[in-house]
């Protein structure tokens, strides 16, 4: 591979080791490195997922962030800590506030709550070497906020990502270049890299590609053939090459859609359904108002009980672009009456109105009088806006079936 014609930048990709159980640890003033500690959704719930385990709880008793409350240890030296979503993501903000003494905004791409981009082109004068930046960087974190980080550098994005993935959670900082790939990544297996998930490799390990030196040395056309754009995309990855801009505002993209869902924590019947849908409405529509959007294709998804299984996911478009609640909520309501089994228990409910327009190209009604319909919605969002989002609602949301009060209480899902 000739790597001439590629670009070469100085990517750090900063992952704060086991973030949510450091913060946690730091809280307590505990070391998050040697304390045994595990951040759990809900301790309530025996079936709530571990979130969060310290390094120390992963190395003795292989606890991992796919675990089960239930899962865990009867050890006494074991901290099980509710989830505090509030204060993950202040201290998110507080380490970009950190990494902006080492570059502008721009140059900084959070890509979750714990795991960071950032590009340090330029600043060998005033820093050192990407190497030496990195090290400062690890000791910054450190010292101010008590959480240990791993580091990947590269010459784009996803060497940077994978080379932290691979090598740096073992010795802290690790380092790959264009040259390095053959080395420091074709002998692991595909499995390892960012973008292969379980059915990738499955597909991946039939055609007899194991490790990515195999795929590396594939043939491009078959890969291109067999999974299209995607095919070629993990062929040029195997071999370290990858184009995404590494600067820019990478807090600003382009809306596809808006959707919002839940995974109930009880079985919900028919009856209950329609309280539930309106409030997803309800948060979808508000969420369009404030962009100035509407939609005109409206899709509801819904998933059975364990018990039963299955579901279905189906959507309509409509003639005129809409960010209505009871307009998306009548459609909802309409696919939920034709295609749902009219006996199974519903644990999951989504939403999404997609096929977006921008709010002036909605066109009038002559048989009807939107401009009021429309007005109630913009005048709750600003209620809200100003006085909170449980400020003012709908009578159904306070029936045992609403979702949006509970919901309230929490970010990601999770209790803030």
């Amino acid at each position: 591979m000739d790597y001439s014609t590629y670009p070469r930048n100085d990517v750090l990709c900063i992952d704060m080791r086991s973030f949510y159980a450091s913060v946690e640890a730091v809280k307590l003033g505990l070391d998050p490195m040697k304390v045994m500690l595990a951040v759990v959704g809900d301790p309530n719930r025996s079936g709530s997922i571990v979130l969060a385990a310290s390094p120390e709880l992963k190395r003795r008793y292989g606890i991992s962030n796919v675990s089960r409350f239930f899962e865990l240890p009867n050890d006494p030296e074991i901290y099980i800590i509710p989830a505090h979503m509030a204060d993950y993501i202040h201290m998110s903000l507080q380490i970009t506030d950190l990494l902006q003494q080492y570059a502008p905004i721009e140059a900084i791409h959070p890509y979750s709550v714990d795991e960071v981009w950032i590009t340090v082109n330029g600043l060998q004068h005033l820093f050192g070497t990407r190497k030496e930046i990195a090290e400062k960087i690890k000791a910054d974190i450190l010292d101010s906020f008590g959480i240990t980080c791993s580091i990947g550098i590269g010459d784009n994005k996803f060497l940077a990502k994978v080379v932290m993935d691979l090598h740096a959670k073992k010795q802290g900082i690790a380092e790959c270049t264009y040259e390095d790939v053959e080395k420091k990544l074709w002998p692991h297996p595909i499995e390892s890299i960012w973008g292969i998930g379980r059915r990738m490799k499955k597909n991946l390990n039939r055609m007899g590609i194991i490790t990515l030196g195999q795929l590396a040395n594939y043939s491009l056309d078959h890969l291109k053939k067999r999974f299209g754009v995607m095919g070629e995309q993990l062929y040029w990855h195997a071999w370290g090459i990858d184009l995404s801009p590494v600067f820019g505002d990478f807090s600003k993209q382009e809306q596809k859609g808006f959707g919002h869902g839940i995974s109930l924590l009880r079985d919900y019947t028919k009856e209950d359904i329609p309280y539930c849908i309106l409030d997803l409405c309800e948060e979808v529509c508000r969420r369009a108002r404030t962009a100035n959007k509407s939609g005109r294709t409206i899709h509801l998804g819904i998933s059975y009980s364990k018990e039963t299984g299955g579901g279905f996911s189906r959507s309509q478009s409509i003639d005129l672009p809409t960010n209505i609640t009871l307009d998306v909520y009548d459609i909802c309501m309409q696919l939920f009456n034709k295609f749902y089994d009219g006996k199974s228990m519903v644990r999951h409910v989504y939403v999404t109105l997609t096929n977006l327009r921008d709010k002036q190209e909605t066109q009038l009604d002559l048989f009807e009088d939107r401009t009021k319909k429309n007005d109630i919605g913009y005048v709750m969002d600003a209620i809200r806006d100003k006085y909170g989002s449980t400020a003012i609602l709908r009578a159904s949301s306070y029936t045992k079936a609403g979702i949006t009060i509970e919901r309230s209480k929490k970010i990601g899902g999770h209790y803030a």
